[in-house]
């Protein structure tokens, strides 16, 4: 982080032109505690400000500087979602440069990018879900893990990061009814998980006896990839499979990707009578607010006030 070293933090450390030295960088991302992914993520978005700060000269930021480098985001074109990703970390360096009475919080109270709270992906409807599954080549390897993978996205709801990491001896019982027990969001063991509908565990285990694989360790669902044959999938391969067979049925539109999936799911729960707290629990959401966007978004599909008026109208 040699880049870091250029600036110069004001008062307290007046005398010292290296005073981002990568130990000092270090113990902020010691501060934040975060995972490996996210404190790599952390470190790619701080860069971004560093390099705007030397690019226009700039050794002792301030708080103008920290909005006019969120405006320049924004004449860029970038997403609101990008530019939050962007000034997250500038906001937790300089929260924890005041905390260690390194340099003033510039940063306090900058607001960031106003992001919509509905969905930036839509859902499948149930016969476009149902076609999807029926267009599936399941007489290939690849198909019957195609097939078997998307079924379980689009009737559990899982996050992506969630079936790369599921092992075959995750599936276990859980009363009465065979499940997948994951490692959900937040946390570091598999202490979670969704029920296997029977069509979906048939799909599962017919994959599994094609593929002749039986140790409990190895990932549910493997790459045919040449590379990586029998490896685990990526996030990148989940996507692309999932596009792919999306595009099949002519869903070819960047609203429909693999988290589309999940959308799906959770819609289709809540359209066939399942109850915000069931569909919470589906979905591992943290609090029910997150799971009230799909409530509000069928809300507005469901009111049929433009029909109405068009009868009083036209008759």
């Amino acid at each position: 982080m040699n880049e870091l070293m250029t600036i110069t933090t004001g008062n307290a450390l007046q005398q010292q032109r290296d005073a981002f030295t990568p130990d000092l960088f270090s113990r902020w991302i010691a501060f934040i505690d975060a995972t490996e992914k996210t404190s790599a993520t952390y470190t790619r978005n701080l860069r971004q400000f560093i390099t705007y700060l030397q690019e226009n000269g700039i050794s002792q930021p301030t708080r103008e500087d920290v909005i006019a480098y969120r405006e320049g985001l924004k004449a860029q074109g970038k997403k609101a979602t990008t530019i939050q990703s962007y000034l997250a970390p500038v906001k937790l360096f300089f929260t924890w440069t005041q905390t260690e009475g390194l340099y003033p919080n510039i940063a306090e109270r900058v607001k960031g990018a106003k992001i919509d709270k509905g969905h930036k992906r839509d859902y499948l409807t149930s016969r476009q879900a149902g076609k999807l599954l029926d267009t599936i080549d399941r007489t290939t390897l690849k198909g019957k893990r195609d097939y078997a993978m998307l079924a379980l996205m689009l009737t559990t709801g899982l996050r992506t990061i969630s079936i790369i990491r599921a092992d075959i001896g995750d599936i276990r019982a859980a009363g009465d009814e065979t499940a997948l027990y994951f490692q959900g969001k937040g946390h570091d063991e598999k202490a979670e998980y969704v029920k296997l509908a029977g069509p979906v565990e048939d799909a599962i285990r017919d994959y599994l006896k094609a593929r002749k694989e039986t140790n409990p360790a190895a990932p549910l669902f493997a790459s045919e990839a040449n590379r990586n044959a029998g490896g685990r999938m990526t996030t990148r391969s989940i996507s692309r499979t999932a596009k792919e067979h999306m595009v099949e049925i002519g869903l070819d539109d960047e609203r429909h990707t693999a988290h589309s999936l999940r959308h799906t799911a959770a819609t289709l729960n809540l359209l066939n009578g399942a109850t915000l707290e069931e569909t919470q629990q589906l979905l591992g959401h943290a609090n029910i607010s997150t799971t009230m966007i799909y409530a509000h978004a069928l809300e507005r599909a469901n009111n049929n006030s433009e029909k109405r008026i068009a009868a009083a109208i036209f008759g």
